[in-house]
């Protein structure tokens, strides 16, 4: 039964990690073309900042939900 809940917790994370992804998108590190940035200092800047972190965040959930759902389902 434990099974049951690490696939569900992964399909949870995995779903909330994409969702962050769509609003958000790729961080900038990840992204194709010429990054977007701002002068050093300014809230343009601090908005992209948190923006990247925001996208990390959203990497990181979906990547451990989907190794989650893997793990569970192969106990």
């Amino acid at each position: 039964m434990s099974e049951f809940w690490i696939v569900a917790t992964g399909l949870g994370m995995a779903f909330h990690g994409l969702l962050i992804l769509w609003v958000g998108g790729l961080p900038r590190a990840f992204s194709s073309g010429e990054p977007s940035t701002a002068e050093k200092g300014t809230p343009e800047a601090f908005g992209l900042f948190w923006l990247d972190q925001y996208s990390y965040i959203g990497g990181v959930l979906t990547l451990a939900g989907l190794g989650f759902v893997v793990w569970g389902s192969l106990q």
